[in-house]
Order: structure tokens, then sequence, then C-alpha cells
């Protein structure tokens, strides 16, 4: 992860992770790089990766965790929310 933070070229980037109303399940997960951090934000070193949360979507992602793989097959992130209750398949939209 910090790898691909390197290769955006950004030493005050941070991974930002999101909910956001929509998706085929009511809700769906957003992941981004950001440079901008307001100040009611929810901000926490991972191993050198910098992730930062809003208030709102951290109500809605409480005790999930948040997994990156970098392999042949399912390659990418992947968040596993115990607060959902229906998923879709594609995996990115939950309710």
């Amino acid at each position: 992860m910090a790898s691909l933070l390197a290769q955006e070229g950004g030493d005050n980037l941070a991974l930002r992770v999101a909910v956001r109303p929509g998706g085929c399940s009511g809700y769906s997960y957003e992941m981004f790089f950001d440079s901008e951090i307001a100040e009611d934000d929810i901000l926490r070193d991972h191993g050198g990766v910098r992730v930062v949360v809003d208030p709102a979507s951290a109500e809605l992602l409480k005790g999930s965790t948040l997994d990156y793989t970098d392999g042949l097959q399912d390659a990418g992130f992947h968040i596993s929310n115990p607060n959902a209750t229906r998923t879709c398949g594609c995996g990115s939209s939950f309710s």
C-alpha cells in the first residue's frame, strides 16, 4: 500500500475511505488518495499509510477491517463490514 502512495508522488497523501449513498444495495464504498484533511476527519496511521475517514462514514464503518491484496486474483481493497446487513455481488455496495 505504501508503494501505491509513493507512485502517486505524495508524502502528504492519505487513503480516504468513505461511504456514499447509492449502489445497488443502498450505500457504496469509495476509496481514493486525498491531500485535503478536514478538522473533524478521523486520521490513523497503519504501517506508514495514513487512512482518513469522515465522521459520517466512520459511523457506518465502525468495526470494519480494510485489507489490501496484491496478487493475480482478487487484487485490490476489500472491506469487511459487520454493520452491513446485505451486500451485492460486486462487493462494493451494502445496506
